[in-house]
């Protein structure tokens, strides 16, 4: 039996799936999103027309298309990229993600650049009707005329597909558009993105790609019982519900402020490398965070990948309450657990090492006010990518995550997982049986 190693224990950064976005089991949803995993290389290939050389606007508009990550949420599998028709269950029903091929019936290919910028950056559809905010025109709105522009003009060089998908099957009082305009005037604000002058042009750039495009507040943020992000709490973690391996399953999206429960011991290097690279000295990508990387980050300039490191490692800490650790007994039981199936590879320290796996001292994974993520990866094993996100990945050393839900019962793993949470400083709260028993 392989030791306990979270070998590839990340934050999962939302830029989004996003998303890309990233789905959030909350009350609005938008017609069409969803979730799939396909690389760029494959997009460029099998969407753009074909012998057709891109001009320099449509090649920047490519570029910002996989910043904002679209093609993991318009794509279901491999064949017609960003024809959308992908399911996506939530607990109001299921949604399908819509087609933005430049197909003039089904896809986007009627549409005026003010059509599609309306829809980007303001939710409103070309015939007047509202998107569900699920969509993150919310973060959108940041987004440039240019830049608008520019992934208007790539997405109408798009293979055109005629793909209508099926239509939401969303319960009342949820399938009722016409009430986001009451929503939209309560919580929506489409100011654009302002750069701040006394911050420098690289914090400012990280700042529009992590805010805008990215949208990593859409997964990394809680949200009220209306859907709304709460911005008192920004960036201190967030829930969703999606599908990694064919399985729906909850997943947390882990705290990016500078507190200890967060990116607190995380180096800029750290960040700008997990996001380019897919690994870092403190983690590996793994679970939801595959599409993004894959489909998203990877694909970037490592000068903009560390331009949203620099942006993460600035916000000021904050930390949404987790509650009590465990019992003294509990953790008795944990440590018990740990000295069998984890310190070998985390070593007793928790400090893990380049060879065994990777540290889970101020991991955001191990952290996290919502465990799901963590749960997760102990019952199923690190679900990494089926697709290398770069060369550096793939000659990690780390032992690979093997999973326990066969090994360990629910209360085995809440133990151990409350134990992490509770020592070499940590001060997370207890992990119980039944949010194991709910993971698996």
């Amino acid at each position: 039996m392989k030791s306990f190693a979270w070998a590839e224990l990340q934050p999962v950064v939302s830029i989004m799936p996003p998303y890309r976005s990233r789905m959030f089991f909350y009350i609005l949803f938008i017609a069409g999103i969803s979730s799939g995993v396909v690389g760029l290389t494959s997009l460029a290939s099998a969407a753009s027309l074909s012998e057709v050389e891109l001009s320099d606007l449509e090649q920047r508009g490519e570029y910002l298309a996989a910043a904002g990550n679209c093609v993991s949420c318009h794509t279901n599998g491999d064949d017609s990229p960003l024809a959308g028709g992908l399911e996506f269950d939530t607990p109001f029903g299921a949604i399908y993600s819509t087609n933005i091929t430049s197909d003039p019936e089904t896809g986007i290919g009627q549409w005026s650049l003010e059509d599609f910028a309306n829809a980007v950056r303001h939710g409103e559809a070309p015939d007047g009707s509202h998107y569900y905010p699920v969509f993150p025109y919310t973060a959108f709105a940041k987004v440039s005329d240019e830049d608008i522009a520019a992934i208007y003009a790539y997405l109408k060089t798009v293979n055109p597909v005629r793909s209508t998908p099926p239509e939401n099957d969303l319960s009342f009082p949820y399938s009722q558009r016409w009430a986001l305009g009451l929503w939209k005037w309560m919580y929506f604000d489409d100011s654009p993105f302002e750069p701040q002058p006394q911050q420098s042009a690289q914090w400012n750039r990280g700042a529009y790609l992590v805010e805008g495009l990215g949208h990593c507040s859409m997964c990394h943020t809680p949200r009220d019982f209306m859907g709304a992000i709460d911005t008192g709490l920004a960036m201190t973690g967030g829930s969703y519900m999606t599908r990694v391996e064919g399985k729906l399953s909850a997943w947390s999206a882990p705290n990016l402020t500078s507190a200890d429960v967060g990116l607190a011991m995380w180096t800029v290097d750290d960040i700008a490398d997990y996001l380019k690279l897919g690994v870092s000295h403190r983690a590996g990508v793994f679970g939801p965070m595959n599409e993004v990387v894959v489909n998203s980050t990877r694909h970037l300039a490592r000068e903009d990948v560390r331009a949203m490191a620099v942006y993460l490692k600035s916000l000021p800490a904050n930390a949404q309450d987790s509650g009590e650790p465990a019992s003294a007994d509990v953790l008795r039981a944990g440590s018990v657990q740990y000295d069998i199936h984890c310190g070998s590879c985390h070593l007793p320290t928790g400090e893990g090492s380049p060879e065994q796996g990777p540290p889970l001292i101020g991991s955001p994974v191990v952290l996290d006010v919502d465990p799901a993520s963590l749960i997760n990866i102990t019952l199923y094993g690190a679900q990494t990518p089926h697709t290398s996100p770069s060369d550096e990945w793939a000659a990690r050393t780390w032992i690979p995550m093997d999973p326990f839900d066969n090994i360990l019962d629910d209360e085995q793993v809440a133990a151990v997982l409350s134990f992490i949470r509770a020592t070499w400083g940590h001060e997370a709260g207890a992990v119980t049986p039944e949010q194991v028993a709910q993971q698996r």
